[in-house]
């Protein structure tokens, strides 16, 4: 028989998830990739999707992720600015 260990941790801060217009950012990024995931497979499993579909799928969920990530990279640098400011 094998006796459970448990292990004590110190408690950790939770865990805040984005809210707002970062939610529905990242939201929408990810229905795009979404779609284009079930567009990719109903392609590739022959169940006639166009392949024009598809390409334009799997471009606009690039260029989502893209724009998603520019615009994180802009409010990092502004957060790094901020906090690199003399008072």
């Amino acid at each position: 028989m094998i006796t459970p260990v448990h292990i004590s941790t110190p408690m950790l801060p939770a865990i805040q998830w984005p809210t707002g217009a970062a939610a529905d950012a990242i939201s929408k990024v990810e229905s795009f990739q979404n779609n284009a995931t079930v567009l990719v497979d109903k392609f590739l499993s022959g169940q006639g999707e166009e392949l024009h579909r598809v390409a334009l799928a799997t471009q606009q969920a690039d260029l989502s992720m893209q724009l998603f990530m520019q615009g994180r990279n802009q409010v990092v640098s502004a957060y790094t600015q901020v906090m690199q400011m003399q008072v």
